[in-house]
């Protein structure tokens, strides 16, 4: 039996992630697309709901730093949870901390244009958790939301 489209493989964080992740920003809801129409219709914006758990989605801005592409070393990731996710640790510089992926996920993708594809993965993850060097952790402050995986794509990581 063949593989079938779209199925999230697990994967630890270490393997993915050598060196780890680093959050730029905040977590913020990933909401659906609004018209105009919706817009002018005073539709309010609708958060994306995971359509293999049912939980709602976020998203937030990550930079791997053992990509050696810059063009490819930051990019968006999607947790899935019914709350908002909470990093467990504190900021080393201005709006950037690392952070380490809960239930990591990976489900590969083509990227690119015309003769410029190339192999991608979208990355899923549950929450965060604790770093495995536990610098700049705050105590007892772990979010660990149950459920299937969310999703980021980064272009070129082995699963």
């Amino acid at each position: 039996m063949a593989i079938p489209r779209g199925y999230r493989f697990d994967v630890e964080f270490d393997s993915a992630f050598p060196q780890g992740l680093v959050l730029i920003g905040d977590v913020a809801p990933d909401n659906d697309y609004q018209t105009r129409e919706d817009k002018a219709a005073g539709r309010p914006v609708r958060q994306k709901i995971d359509q293999v758990t049912g939980q709602r989605q976020w998203k937030a801005t990550v930079t791997d730093p053992d990509e050696p592409t810059a063009k490819r070393a930051s990019f968006e990731i999607t947790l899935i949870a019914e709350v908002q996710p909470v990093p467990t640790t504190t900021e080393v510089l201005p709006g950037m901390r690392p952070i380490q992926l809960d239930g990591l996920t990976a489900e590969p993708r083509v990227a690119g244009n015309g003769e410029f594809k190339y192999q991608s993965y979208l990355y899923r993850a549950t929450g965060f958790t604790v770093t495995r060097s536990g610098a700049g952790t705050r105590p007892s402050s772990s979010t660990k939301p149950s459920g299937a995986a969310g999703s980021a794509e980064q272009p070129g990581k082995a699963a």
